[in-house]
């Protein structure tokens, strides 16, 4: 990565932890709120798999969202510089803090390949281009992962961070829709 693209990147990552963290707290569960009523509105059927994610800090949305999910949900778990393992999500009893500030499910590990079983993937995005490039918070652990996916990804961000332009690199692994709290689901 030259060093102009990954300057670009970090000016924009700081510009939108920045605006997030400058969120008010009535904004923000007005936002989860919208996003739990379009995760419940999902065609997602019982006996699928959705590969989702617990809100952290900033992050739009909150542990309430995957409570419409009437499916098997997969949580991620943080296994240092490889691809995320993953473990069945059975409720917020099911929890422990781990790394990162994150929660994760305390039941068996599934392996990183559990994602490829996903019909659908929930990605935590800082933004989404709206080619689909997807700017995440820069430790690659789902750069890493992605690569596995057959099913749709599905870039969760506020409706200002849906961008007309996102640096990209090679790697980088393009979402095929965005879900925010006052667009729902579109597509990209």
């Amino acid at each position: 990565m030259t060093s102009d693209l990954r300057d670009r990147k970090a000016t924009l990552r700081s510009a939108l932890l920045a605006a997030r963290r400058s969120l008010p707290p009535e904004v923000r569960a007005a936002e989860a709120a919208a996003l739990r009523a379009h995760v419940d509105a999902l065609d997602v059927r019982p006996d699928q798999t959705v590969c989702a994610f617990l809100p952290v800090g900033s992050e739009p949305g909150d542990a309430s969202w995957l409570d419409g999910l009437r499916c098997r949900v997969l949580l991620p778990v943080v296994t240092g510089d490889s691809p995320l393992d993953w473990a069945v999500h059975t409720g917020p009893g099911g929890l422990a803090p781990a790394a990162l500030r994150l929660l994760e499910p305390t039941g068996p590990r599934l392996g990183a390949s559990a994602i490829a079983g996903a019909s659908l993937v929930l990605v935590p995005a800082l933004a989404v281009s709206v080619s689909g490039v997807r700017l995440g918070k820069g430790r690659g652990h789902y750069d890493r992962s992605l690569p596995l996916v057959k099913a749709p990804l599905v870039g969760v961000v506020r409706d200002c961070e849906v961008l007309p332009s996102v640096p990209a690199e090679d790697h980088d692994v393009r979402m095929d829709h965005v879900l925010t709290p006052s667009g729902g689901l579109r597509r990209l």
